[in-house]
């Protein structure tokens, strides 16, 4: 079977959830092979146990110090060398860049923000905030795809992670941009949003920043990560970077509970995937009770404490 090269996304020497994700969907179509630019050594074992077969390793000065276009240049390179079923890119800031830059070189097409992809490589879109489904294909010899996050649960299967060096070949025209400083980002004690098994999240029924407390407590409580609104965040409750939604982040957990969200169309697009979702809002016609699996009607500022106290009980 061909390879379908799957793009690396990594922080902090662990392999983030969606390359897991893509590993899983390569297997429909192909032999899974991971492409890791800089440092392998902490993600090949992971990547072995989610099926990649051999890890494409890109290394050195030329990537470290420059933006994507040098990831570009060698992917391009390395799609010409392989010839692989399929590319998949994880849908982030990057990695959409990576994957449009690709496609010019190598004059193929490309759909971005998939959330599954078919044997013969017809892919699936949800578009206008979840209420359309499109099926699409790229017209090309290779499809390159950016891959939704959360968008499947990842498998275990093992695989050989052999690993191959590529020879990192570019140009003076992918240095135009240099790195001239990097600065760790400060996490917290909570996990990361899109990666988190338990999210909580609050909307403008939660009524201030203030009140923000009671569902910070909740998740620390469940070691959950906190997300928010669009409502929430835009009225100054809580930063933008945890908006859960269309225009926001989107999660899969195992476990979502809304405090004072209406759900709107926008909200459900991020977080519709969840797979069990709990909702308290005081509204009895509130849309999200429409999508929850379990509904509480009543005043979150009532129902969580309880809710809160319950849980410490148990613990």
């Amino acid at each position: 079977m061909a390879e379908v090269l799957v793009v690396v996304e990594a922080a902090g020497g662990a392999v983030k959830k969606v390359t897991l994700e893509m590993l899983t969907m390569a297997r429909s179509l192909g032999t899974p092979a991971a492409v890791v630019f800089g440092d392998a050594e902490p993600l090949v074992a992971k990547l072995g146990e989610f099926g990649a077969e051999k890890v494409y390793v890109a290394a050195g000065d030329d990537i470290a110090n420059y933006l994507v276009a040098p990831k570009a240049t060698v992917l391009a390179s390395l799609v010409k060398d392989v010839q692989p079923a399929a590319v998949l890119i994880g849908s982030t800031q990057e990695g959409k860049e990576i994957a449009g830059r690709l496609a010019v070189k190598l004059d193929n097409g490309v759909l971005t923000d998939v959330v599954s992809l078919d044997a013969d490589g017809t892919a699936t879109q949800v578009i206008f905030a979840g209420s359309t489904i499109v099926k699409s294909a790229v017209k090309g010899s290779v499809p390159i795809v950016t891959v939704r996050p959360n968008s499947l649960t990842p498998a275990p299967q093992a695989g050989a992670a052999a690993v191959s060096t590529v020879d990192v070949a570019v140009g003076d025209k992918d240095k135009l941009a240099t790195v001239v400083n990097r600065v760790a980002e400060a996490k917290g004690a909570r996990p990361e949003l899109t990666e988190a098994s338990i999210v909580v999240s609050g909307g403008r029924g939660v009524g201030s920043a203030e009140n923000f407390k009671l569902v910070e407590e909740l998740a620390d409580l469940l070691g959950a990560a906190v997300g928010a609104s669009r409502a929430a965040t835009d009225s100054g409750f809580y930063p933008h970077a945890f908006q859960v939604g269309q225009t926001g982040k989107t999660v899969s957990p195992q476990l979502y509970i809304a405090l004072g969200i209406s759900g709107a169309i926008q909200h459900r697009a991020g977080m519709q995937t969840s797979k069990t979702i709990v909702a308290v809002n005081k509204d009895t016609e509130a849309p999200i009770f429409e999508l929850a699996d379990f509904g509480v009607v009543g005043d979150l500022f009532q129902v969580v404490p309880q809710a809160a106290e319950e849980i410490r009980k148990r613990k």
